[in-house]
């Protein structure tokens, strides 16, 4: 709606404007400061030059009224209007707010937490904006592909078979096992370490040769149940790519970068000039032993991906790889790729609450909360949403206790409240949405109308969120557009009423509007509660 009505004003005034939404309604649907930026070209005070463009949408279908305010224009839309695009919403159904494809591939890479152990629930921020993200770009027409980078070389997954090994001792071997002051811990090593015993026999866990085997071994249990335990808040990836599988074109790599003249050798170890693009020291790529740093992984990573020719590259990090970006940012220059094409997004941690009190560690998931616990106790749904309520990077905080409210201090329940009671509204009057696709608008009255208004910005929402990453403007716009719903709902008797049916097509489209947004963010939304 938003960009249908800016597209019109702009061919009548034939000029580019800034469209804005008035705080108060009454002032208008949309309104316009263009007089301001042409008062000095034209010598003109912006009251005068408002009330000459306001003067050429006289005749506009579109619009009930346009009207001079203090030198905006703003701009009232008519009942015309509205109801022809309710009813395109109406009749496209769950493709309301799609766009057209568009050209641009994007790689969006996220979560990529190190395949040592389930995720926990820091991890679960960065996987729920990231497939929300993705869900969103794809509707509004984006070709996305989703990426999972597993961290399957270094120090990590010698620990791994360690711990492991440790684990089998302790619960397979009932030794007594002093453990390191660094070690993975959890429940889940000693089931693995079950698997283990059967496959490969006990007496591999006092083996040390066999431990590199055993992280091996360990790592791909553990990406099965990171899988397992995403696919149940419903995540799944396009692709999952190995760091270890990609070592093997290390040397290839480091020869573009030699060639560049962004490589050199001091104390028996190579490092990056990354300082040339703005980062604190030089880093390190290859330790004095030979073998490649984390860097460089990151470094043959990026590099496999431009390969790939996408014209976006989107990376979902914790807020600790901050200060990563200068530097992968300069091994991609350095690489004689455009390192503007990298957008890194960085998603701060989670305190979580239970009863106003910090929510305690349980002893089975080691010392972390994982994830899979959390989404057990309050559902997917209220995981999901909880988590788009801020944007990612910035500091979260929620208590479980209130997401399993059934009243309005719960958010995701006063919102599928909304859609459902819409559905009882309709059973009570024993129609269907299509019985009032039909229905006209014609003295709707102002309340009706404003939800409708309501209803039909969604797809400027949508865009605004996906291009500022900004999934916190749709929860923000589903709990406003409930809280409308529930005042119209008290406001107004609606089954049996004269208006009854005018106002049932009014409520149909805020119906579509909930279920799709839900629906982007991973939700299911509820007919009945």
């Amino acid at each position: 709606m938003q960009k249908i009505v800016k597209k019109y004003i702009e061919e009548i005034l034939q000029k580019d404007i800034v469209l804005e939404k008035p705080k108060d309604i009454s002032l208008g649907h949309f309104a316009t400061p263009v007089a301001f930026s042409l008062a000095k070209e034209l010598k003109k005070s912006p009251m005068v030059i408002a009330e000459e463009l306001a003067s050429k949408f006289s005749e506009s279908e579109m619009f009930e009224k346009v009207e001079s305010v203090k030198g905006f224009i703003n701009f009232k839309l008519s009942n015309d209007f509205l109801q022809s695009l309710c009813e395109e919403a109406l009749t496209l159904g769950e493709d309301f707010a799609k766009a057209e494809k568009k050209e641009e591939k994007i790689l969006l890479e996220y979560v990529s937490a190190n395949p040592t152990g389930p995720l926990h629930i820091g991890h679960a921020r960065g996987a729920i904006a990231g497939d929300t993200l993705a869900r969103v770009g794809r509707h509004l027409g984006y070709d996305i592909t989703t990426e999972y980078y597993v961290n399957d070389a270094g120090a990590q997954m010698e620990l791994l078979g360690i711990s492991l090994a440790l684990a089998g001792q302790e619960s397979i071997l009932k030794q007594d096992v002093v453990y390191p002051e660094k070690y993975y811990r959890g429940d889940y090593l000693f089931d693995i370490a079950k698997d283990v015993a059967l496959e490969f026999g006990q007496e591999v866990f006092n083996d040390e040769s066999k431990y590199e085997e055993l992280a091996f071994y360990a790592k791909d249990k553990v990406l099965d149940i990171i899988k397992k335990d995403m696919k149940d808040i419903g995540i799944e990836f396009d692709n999952y790519i190995s760091e270890k599988s990609l070592y093997s074109s290390w040397e290839t790599t480091k020869e573009v970068l030699e060639k560049n003249g962004s490589l050199y050798t001091k104390d028996d170890k190579v490092w990056i000039k990354s300082t040339q693009y703005g980062d604190d020291v030089d880093r390190v790529v290859v330790r004095d032993n030979g073998i490649p740093t984390y860097l460089a992984g990151d470094i043959i990573y990026h590099k496999n991906k431009y390969d790939r020719n996408y014209d976006r590259y989107i990376n979902i990090w914790g807020a600790d790889h901050h200060g990563y970006i200068t530097r992968v940012k300069a091994a991609i220059e350095f690489l004689g790729n455009d390192s503007s094409k990298l957008e890194v997004l960085l998603s701060q941690m989670v305190q979580l609450l239970k009863g106003g009190e910090p929510y305690k560690m349980s002893k089975r998931a080691g010392n972390v909360i994982l994830m899979s616990d959390i989404a057990e106790e309050i559902g997917s749904d209220a995981l999901r949403f909880v988590f788009l309520t801020r944007k990612s990077d910035t500091h979260l905080e929620f208590d479980l206790d209130i997401l399993k409210n059934q009243d309005s201090s719960n958010p995701i329940f006063y919102i599928n409240y909304a859609y459902a009671r819409i559905n009882q509204i309709f059973k009570k009057a024993e129609l269907t949405f299509d019985d009032v696709k039909g229905e006209s608008f014609e003295n709707l009255n102002k309340d009706g109308l404003n939800l409708v208004y309501e209803a039909l910005l969604f797809p400027s929402v949508l865009d605004e969120a996906f291009n500022k990453r900004d999934m916190q403007k749709i929860t923000d716009y589903l709990h406003s557009l409930a809280a409308s719903v529930h005042r119209f709902y008290n406001e107004y008797k609606i089954v049996s009423s004269d208006e009854q049916n005018q106002y049932l097509k009014v409520l149909s489209l805020v119906a579509l509007t909930i279920k799709v947004a839900l629906n982007l963010l991973g939700i299911k939304a509820k007919e009945i509660m």
